[in-house]
Protein backbone atom coordinates (compact mmCIF):
# COMPACT_ATOMS: atom_id res chain seq x y z
CA UNK A 1 0.00 0.00 0.00
CA UNK A 2 2.81 2.29 0.56
CA UNK A 3 4.06 2.16 -3.02
CA UNK A 4 0.75 2.90 -4.40
CA UNK A 5 0.49 7.33 -5.39
CA UNK A 6 -2.76 8.10 -4.05
CA UNK A 7 -4.47 10.78 -2.19
CA UNK A 8 -4.49 10.79 1.65
CA UNK A 9 -8.54 10.83 1.77
CA UNK A 10 -8.52 8.29 -1.02
CA UNK A 11 -5.83 6.10 0.57
CA UNK A 12 -7.67 5.91 4.19
CA UNK A 13 -11.22 5.04 2.54
CA UNK A 14 -9.86 2.66 0.04
CA UNK A 15 -7.37 0.74 1.92
CA UNK A 16 -9.31 -1.80 2.36
CA UNK A 17 -9.89 -2.88 -1.12
CA UNK A 18 -6.64 -3.06 -2.09
CA UNK A 19 -6.26 -5.76 0.16
CA UNK A 20 -9.25 -8.35 -1.86
CA UNK A 21 -8.45 -10.92 -4.12
CA UNK A 22 -9.83 -9.07 -7.00
CA UNK A 23 -7.19 -6.32 -6.79
CA UNK A 24 -4.63 -9.09 -6.11
CA UNK A 25 -5.82 -10.71 -9.45
CA UNK A 26 -5.45 -7.25 -10.97
CA UNK A 27 -2.68 -6.03 -10.38
CA UNK A 28 -0.96 -9.79 -11.50
CA UNK A 29 -3.14 -9.16 -14.71
CA UNK A 30 -1.28 -5.76 -15.26
CA UNK A 31 2.24 -7.02 -14.36
CA UNK A 32 1.53 -10.10 -16.56
CA UNK A 33 0.60 -7.59 -19.81
CA UNK A 34 3.43 -5.20 -19.58
CA UNK A 35 6.22 -8.67 -19.43
CA UNK A 36 4.54 -9.65 -22.37
CA UNK A 37 5.49 -6.56 -24.13
CA UNK A 38 1.66 -4.62 -23.87
CA UNK A 39 1.89 -0.81 -23.92
CA UNK A 40 -0.67 0.15 -21.38
CA UNK A 41 -2.46 3.39 -20.79
CA UNK A 42 -2.24 5.34 -19.12
CA UNK A 43 1.54 5.99 -17.51
CA UNK A 44 1.72 4.11 -14.15
CA UNK A 45 1.94 7.39 -11.93
CA UNK A 46 -1.09 8.62 -14.13
CA UNK A 47 -3.93 5.66 -12.81
CA UNK A 48 -5.35 7.38 -10.22
CA UNK A 49 -5.35 10.61 -11.53
CA UNK A 50 -9.10 11.41 -10.95
CA UNK A 51 -8.17 10.66 -7.26
CA UNK A 52 -5.11 12.62 -6.93
CA UNK A 53 -7.00 15.45 -8.48
CA UNK A 54 -10.00 15.45 -6.14
CA UNK A 55 -9.45 14.57 -2.71
CA UNK A 56 -12.77 12.98 -1.28
CA UNK A 57 -14.34 15.85 0.68
CA UNK A 58 -14.10 18.60 -2.41
CA UNK A 59 -15.55 16.46 -4.65
CA UNK A 60 -19.02 18.13 -6.09
CA UNK A 61 -19.32 17.18 -9.44
CA UNK A 62 -18.86 13.26 -10.45
CA UNK A 63 -18.54 12.31 -14.31
CA UNK A 64 -18.38 8.51 -14.89
CA UNK A 65 -16.49 6.88 -18.23
CA UNK A 66 -16.07 3.67 -19.65
CA UNK A 67 -12.43 3.73 -20.03
CA UNK A 68 -9.22 5.70 -20.94
CA UNK A 69 -8.54 6.57 -24.43
CA UNK A 70 -6.38 3.90 -26.06
CA UNK A 71 -4.46 6.38 -28.74
CA UNK A 72 -1.02 7.54 -27.98
CA UNK A 73 -0.18 10.35 -25.67
CA UNK A 74 -3.91 10.52 -25.18
CA UNK A 75 -5.22 9.17 -21.83
CA UNK A 76 -3.87 11.11 -18.31
CA UNK A 77 -6.46 9.15 -15.86
CA UNK A 78 -9.10 11.83 -16.24
CA UNK A 79 -12.15 10.31 -18.07
CA UNK A 80 -12.84 12.46 -21.39
CA UNK A 81 -9.61 14.73 -20.94
CA UNK A 82 -6.93 14.63 -23.13
CA UNK A 83 -3.20 15.79 -22.23
CA UNK A 84 -2.47 19.31 -23.51
CA UNK A 85 -1.35 19.73 -27.32
CA UNK A 86 -3.28 16.56 -28.22
CA UNK A 87 -6.14 16.84 -30.51
CA UNK A 88 -9.70 17.11 -29.14
CA UNK A 89 -11.36 13.52 -29.10
CA UNK A 90 -15.23 13.75 -30.59
CA UNK A 91 -16.74 13.23 -27.68
CA UNK A 92 -15.44 16.13 -25.89
CA UNK A 93 -15.58 18.45 -28.96
CA UNK A 94 -19.39 17.54 -28.44
CA UNK A 95 -19.21 18.41 -24.35
CA UNK A 96 -17.64 21.57 -25.47
CA UNK A 97 -20.08 22.51 -28.07
CA UNK A 98 -23.16 21.58 -25.43
CA UNK A 99 -21.21 23.92 -22.80
CA UNK A 100 -21.33 26.46 -25.52
CA UNK A 101 -24.91 26.39 -26.05
CA UNK A 102 -25.80 26.11 -22.42
CA UNK A 103 -23.81 28.76 -21.08
CA UNK A 104 -22.25 30.38 -23.36
CA UNK A 105 -18.73 29.46 -23.14
CA UNK A 106 -16.51 29.31 -26.60
CA UNK A 107 -15.34 25.85 -27.27
CA UNK A 108 -11.85 25.45 -25.91
CA UNK A 109 -9.16 24.38 -27.95
CA UNK A 110 -7.55 22.61 -25.56
CA UNK A 111 -8.59 19.42 -24.01
CA UNK A 112 -6.82 18.89 -20.96
CA UNK A 113 -10.15 18.81 -18.48
CA UNK A 114 -7.21 19.45 -15.34
CA UNK A 115 -9.20 22.64 -13.93
CA UNK A 116 -12.29 20.95 -13.48
CA UNK A 117 -10.27 18.09 -11.61
CA UNK A 118 -9.20 21.03 -9.63
CA UNK A 119 -12.81 22.15 -8.95
CA UNK A 120 -14.09 18.96 -8.13
CA UNK A 121 -14.92 17.66 -10.82
CA UNK A 122 -14.04 13.80 -10.34
CA UNK A 123 -13.45 13.00 -13.91
CA UNK A 124 -13.51 9.53 -12.63
CA UNK A 125 -13.63 6.16 -15.89
CA UNK A 126 -15.07 2.76 -14.35
CA UNK A 127 -12.01 1.05 -15.58
CA UNK A 128 -8.82 2.81 -15.20
CA UNK A 129 -6.40 1.24 -17.93
CA UNK A 130 -6.77 -0.13 -21.70
CA UNK A 131 -3.88 -1.30 -23.48
CA UNK A 132 -2.75 0.69 -26.82
CA UNK A 133 -4.94 0.48 -29.50
CA UNK A 134 -7.61 -1.94 -27.92
CA UNK A 135 -10.76 -0.31 -26.58
CA UNK A 136 -12.28 -1.76 -23.59
CA UNK A 137 -9.38 -4.66 -23.91
CA UNK A 138 -9.16 -3.99 -19.63
CA UNK A 139 -12.70 -4.47 -19.08
CA UNK A 140 -13.85 -7.35 -16.68
CA UNK A 141 -10.59 -7.29 -14.75
CA UNK A 142 -11.20 -5.71 -11.83
CA UNK A 143 -11.26 -2.16 -12.14
CA UNK A 144 -15.48 -2.34 -12.15
CA UNK A 145 -15.43 -3.25 -8.62
CA UNK A 146 -13.13 -0.93 -7.41
CA UNK A 147 -14.78 2.47 -9.26
CA UNK A 148 -17.42 0.68 -7.68
CA UNK A 149 -16.83 1.05 -4.56
CA UNK A 150 -16.02 4.38 -4.96
CA UNK A 151 -19.10 5.45 -6.12
CA UNK A 152 -20.21 3.87 -3.36
CA UNK A 153 -18.47 5.48 -0.62
CA UNK A 154 -19.44 9.11 -2.43
CA UNK A 155 -23.05 7.78 -2.34
CA UNK A 156 -23.51 7.13 1.23
CA UNK A 157 -20.72 9.35 3.02
CA UNK A 158 -21.28 12.21 0.79
CA UNK A 159 -24.42 14.82 0.84
CA UNK A 160 -25.52 17.08 -2.61
CA UNK A 161 -23.34 15.45 -5.51
CA UNK A 162 -23.96 16.08 -8.99
CA UNK A 163 -23.69 12.70 -11.13
CA UNK A 164 -23.23 13.55 -14.44
CA UNK A 165 -24.35 10.03 -16.07
CA UNK A 166 -23.93 9.79 -19.99
CA UNK A 167 -25.19 6.96 -21.87
CA UNK A 168 -26.40 3.40 -20.91
CA UNK A 169 -22.99 1.93 -19.13
CA UNK A 170 -22.37 4.77 -16.85
CA UNK A 171 -26.27 4.38 -16.03
CA UNK A 172 -25.98 1.30 -14.87
CA UNK A 173 -23.17 2.10 -12.91
CA UNK A 174 -25.48 5.02 -11.12
CA UNK A 175 -28.10 2.69 -10.04
CA UNK A 176 -26.79 2.81 -6.68
CA UNK A 177 -27.05 6.54 -6.19
CA UNK A 178 -29.30 7.72 -3.89
CA UNK A 179 -31.29 9.91 -5.22
CA UNK A 180 -32.71 12.12 -2.42
CA UNK A 181 -29.17 13.00 -1.39
CA UNK A 182 -27.64 13.41 -4.55
CA UNK A 183 -28.80 15.31 -7.65
CA UNK A 184 -28.41 13.00 -10.62
CA UNK A 185 -28.61 14.31 -14.45
CA UNK A 186 -29.28 11.57 -17.17
CA UNK A 187 -28.94 11.39 -20.89
CA UNK A 188 -27.36 9.95 -24.11
CA UNK A 189 -23.24 9.80 -24.32
CA UNK A 190 -22.17 12.52 -26.55
CA UNK A 191 -20.35 10.56 -28.71
CA UNK A 192 -20.84 11.72 -32.25
CA UNK A 193 -23.21 8.33 -32.70
CA UNK A 194 -25.57 9.50 -29.97
CA UNK A 195 -25.28 13.18 -29.08
CA UNK A 196 -27.47 14.30 -31.61
CA UNK A 197 -30.19 12.28 -29.59
CA UNK A 198 -30.40 13.74 -26.50
CA UNK A 199 -27.70 14.93 -25.67
CA UNK A 200 -27.33 18.29 -26.74
CA UNK A 201 -29.69 20.40 -25.16
CA UNK A 202 -29.31 18.71 -21.61
CA UNK A 203 -27.83 21.79 -19.81
CA UNK A 204 -26.26 19.34 -17.34
CA UNK A 205 -23.87 22.35 -16.89
CA UNK A 206 -26.25 24.77 -15.76
CA UNK A 207 -28.09 22.58 -13.83
CA UNK A 208 -25.67 21.42 -11.73
CA UNK A 209 -24.01 24.80 -10.76
CA UNK A 210 -27.48 26.03 -9.84
CA UNK A 211 -28.03 22.72 -7.44
CA UNK A 212 -24.50 23.65 -5.91
CA UNK A 213 -25.22 27.15 -5.77
CA UNK A 214 -28.69 25.63 -3.96
CA UNK A 215 -27.13 23.71 -0.96
CA UNK A 216 -24.18 26.19 -0.49
CA UNK A 217 -21.30 25.04 -2.50
CA UNK A 218 -19.58 27.19 -5.18
CA UNK A 219 -20.69 26.67 -8.74
CA UNK A 220 -17.90 25.31 -11.39
CA UNK A 221 -16.57 27.30 -13.59
CA UNK A 222 -16.84 25.40 -16.67
CA UNK A 223 -14.06 27.29 -19.00
CA UNK A 224 -11.07 25.59 -20.18
CA UNK A 225 -7.51 28.09 -19.59
CA UNK A 226 -6.14 27.76 -23.45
Amino acid sequence: MDRIKLEDSWKRLLHPEFQQPYMTSLRNFLLAEKQNGKVIYPAGGEIFNALNSTSFDKVKVVVLGQDPYHGPGQAHGLCFSVKPGVDLPPSLKNIYKEIAGDLGIAPARSGCLQSWAEQGVLLLNAVLTVESGRAASHQGKGWELFTDRIVSLLNEKREHLVFLLWGSYAQRKGEIIDRSRHLVLESVHPSPLSASRGFFGNHHFSKANHYLLEHGQSAIDWRIAE
